[in-house]
């Protein structure tokens, strides 16, 4: 994949995620519950929430513990940190991007969806946003005169 294309696939998401990279926290986020007390491994803080920060709105627990092990934070004890430290807040969006995302983009447009909002908005949970998400995308492609390819909804 061209890196013109890998970026427009980055737009596309990041537009409907956070509204043109205007928020740096979910909206309403910290009255969202975003704790899987199943994962044992990245067991939550009962004092931090877990919920969207930073350019791609890394939530949950169990993207909080290895995002940090593996950026150099305490992704469970300090996820604000996503938020306020910006080469932290990007170098969380680049980990998920590449861990997550990345390795699904050849099965598709809608595979990148999955992979980011998964049962938020696939399988029939949010049919309006996914057509959004598909209609920037195919407004991206049509602008650079390349083909959105199949597979575009999730």
């Amino acid at each position: 994949m061209s890196v013109c294309l890998f970026h427009h696939y980055f737009i596309v998401i990041k537009e409907q995620n956070d509204a043109d990279f205007c928020y740096i926290e979910e909206i309403n986020g910290a009255s969202r519950d975003y704790c899987d007390q199943n994962n044992d491994r990245y067991p939550c803080n009962p004092n931090k929430g877990y919920y969207g920060r930073g350019p791609i709105q890394l939530s949950w627990n169990f993207n909080y513990g290895p995002a940090g092990e593996n950026i150099g934070f305490d992704g469970l004890n300090s996820p604000e940190t996503v938020a306020t430290d910006p080469v932290i807040s990007f170098k969380t969006a680049i980990w998920y991007w590449v861990n997550f995302v990345q390795p699904v983009i050849s099965q598709g447009f809608g595979a990148t969806i999955r992979a980011i909002n998964g049962a938020l908005e696939c399988d029939g949970a949010n049919p309006a946003t996914v057509e959004r998400r598909v209609e920037y995308y195919i407004d991206y492609c049509n602008q650079l005169g390349v083909d959105p390819g199949p597979n575009l909804r999730c």
